[in-house]
């Protein structure tokens, strides 16, 4: 598979470079979001950018970048967010019981 390396109008999409972007449950009260990168090269330009720090995807959920952590996972060209779901998931006002569709804010993310 080919990465785009050369950025269009805002960047190279996040979602361009990757094979996997998905969200998940990590408990009732934490939700993941896993970055599957196509290759070193996309792993090294979306875990260098700043569009993929902790602030910016802080930003882009609506909280505070303490509540944000980022794991490198370069062997299989991986980065993995935790943060805190708004809701617990089960309980009223859920909309999203498995957080299954918390990854789509990411889907534009430009790099």
């Amino acid at each position: 598979m080919t990465t785009p390396t050369s950025p269009g109008p805002g960047g190279v999409r996040l979602a361009d470079l990757a094979q996997v972007i998905r969200s998940k449950n990590a408990g009732p009260t934490q939700l993941t979001i896993d970055i599957f990168l196509n290759d070193a090269q996309a792993y090294a330009q979306a875990s260098q950018s700043p569009a993929m720090s902790c602030a910016a995807v802080a930003r882009r959920y609506g909280m505070d970048p303490a509540q944000v952590q980022r794991h490198l996972i370069p062997g299989i060209h991986a980065i993995k967010f935790v943060l805190p779901r708004q809701v617990v998931a089960g309980s009223p006002g859920d909309g999203d019981v498995y957080g299954a569709q918390q990854h789509v804010p990411m889907l534009e993310v430009r790099l």
